[in-house]
């Protein structure tokens, strides 16, 4: 499954010229819901997919949603999402990223009040029943609540949440800043994502900062990159540090998972730099792990299992 990410930002930040730049879709639709599949940039795809002379590559890809503002409704549909990207303009007149973000914040803040108050109310009527469970969970609720209604994200709740909620103000919130010094140019990103990347690097001054926006997001959201390899394709998977190997099989195919039996592993550059998984194996960089491995960024894995 891919990462799903939601953008969000003020009125004129760019939020949607963001979505473009890194779908590739020209949302021309004003507002209204986009949706789209972004690849992640991995250099380390070639290099292993010419050691296994595979036929092809495919890389990781994040699910971006591009909502229509910053209404609480509408930041509802960003609940299941792992990681937010916060886009903050500075360009034009009165340019303030600072307050900008500030201001996001305080939407998503306001957006899990909102959330609780639901939640609070449904829960209440259903505690009358008698159950503690529920009278546990109401008390809970109300700590909740007032947390949020002083203000304050949900992150910095010094007690565990209630699993149901899905709060906005927990997930990762990486920036994006569109214009100025240090900024993406992200109008020039959405025009040259119509390109080859061998053209739309023509117009870089250097790599594309997206790259760098991705692996912030990563790094933000505590993830990883584990790699599978044959003849036929060699292909890039997100995983969550500290994963074990059985995750991952489980991401691949549920199959895979249910019939694990062990896992191959060679450290990517390990690969390449041997040339071949022969070689590997006689240098000892190829070893054999069980289902409680614990998968590190950078790991080609070859699942044995049974169907």
């Amino acid at each position: 499954m891919p990462l799903d990410v939601g953008i969000v930002g003020l009125p004129g930040a760019g939020k949607t010229t963001l979505f473009t730049a890194l779908t590739g879709i020209s949302a021309t639709a004003y507002g209204q819901e986009h949706v789209g599949i972004a690849p992640i940039p991995d250099e380390r795809l070639d290099p292993i997919a010419a050691v296994e002379s595979s036929a092809k590559t495919t890389p990781a890809t994040i699910r971006l949603v591009d909502p229509p503002g910053l209404s609480a409704p509408v930041l509802g549909e960003l609940r299941k999402a792992d990681a937010l990207l916060a886009v903050l303009r500075n360009f034009g007149p009165e340019a303030d990223t600072a307050h900008d973000l500030e201001s996001i914040q305080l939407e998503l803040v306001v957006a899990d009040r909102d959330h609780v108050e639901k939640r609070l109310e449904r829960v209440r009527s259903q505690a009358k029943s008698g159950d503690p469970r529920l009278r546990d969970e109401v008390a809970e609720l109300e700590r909740v609540l007032a947390h949020v209604e002083g203000g304050h994200p949900l992150r910095t709740h010094e007690r565990p949440l209630p699993q149901e909620l899905h709060p906005l103000t927990t997930k990762p919130l990486v920036q994006v800043v569109n214009g100025g010094d240090g900024g993406f140019d992200l109008a020039l990103e959405a025009e040259l994502a119509e390109l080859s990347s061998e053209e739309a690097a023509e117009f870089r001054d250097g790599p594309s900062g997206f790259e760098n926006v991705l692996s912030s997001l990563f790094d933000t959201a505590g993830l990883l990159t584990f790699f599978t390899g044959g003849d036929k394709e060699t292909r890039a998977w997100t995983l969550r540090q500290g994963s074990t190997a059985l995750d991952a099989a489980a991401s691949i195919h549920t199959d895979i998972a249910h019939g694990f039996i062990r896992c191959e592993v060679i450290a990517w550059r390990d690969l390449v730099e041997a040339g071949s998984r022969a070689e590997a194996a006689r240098r000892g960089q190829q070893r054999l792990e069980g289902k409680d491995y614990v998968v590190a960024d950078g790991d080609i894995l070859n699942i044995r299992f049974n169907v």
